[in-house]
């Protein structure tokens, strides 16, 4: 093998890794609600920031911070104490929003809308967010129905892309 030709393989070889890390990043991302951009742990924050532990554990909205943050999934949740960050660490899968943090009534009907922690609802142990105020009332007609719709909807939606909905 020539040295050009040795040259123009690792070149190839780099290129194809790199997108490969890049279009594995991206559909990951989007299986779950963040901002753009990463936070010091180098992932996108999710939950707008609010710590998910203070939801399912004393059922209040409660605004985490940077000092306290943590990576699950490709995605960073930020706590409001060193104990609610160990917790989370401990067994994520009880914190972590359902339907990847989106609203809950836009993933029953098969979208990806914003969820915003501003109005959310944990039921039986489970965090549920809603877009806005108008679609939480409308949940609150038939929550039940609601979560089961969102359930099923989920299993089809989760890896696809928000856009494509």
């Amino acid at each position: 093998m020539t040295s050009k030709t040795l040259k123009s393989v690792k070149i190839a070889a780099v290129i194809a890794t790199t997108f490969i890390g890049f279009s594995t990043s991206a559909f990951a991302v989007d299986e779950h609600n963040v901002v753009s951009g990463f936070t010091a742990v180098g992932a996108p924050l999710g939950l707008h920031g609010a710590d998910p532990v203070a939801f399912i554990d004393i059922g209040n909205r409660i605004t985490g911070t940077a000092a306290h943050a943590a990576k699950y999934d490709g995605v960073a949740y930020y706590f409001s104490s060193e104990k609610n960050q160990k917790d989370f660490g401990e067994n994520p899968e009880k914190y972590i929003p359902e339907n990847g943090g989106y609203c809950t009534f836009g993933t029953s009907v098969g979208k990806k809308f914003d969820g915003d922690p501003k109005y959310a609802e944990v039921v039986d142990g489970k965090l549920y967010v809603f877009l806005n105020e108008d679609i939480f009332k409308l949940y609150q007609k038939d929550r039940a129905g609601t979560i089961s719709k969102a359930a099923k909807q989920w299993k089809k939606i989760e890896h696809k892309a928000a856009s494509s909905l």
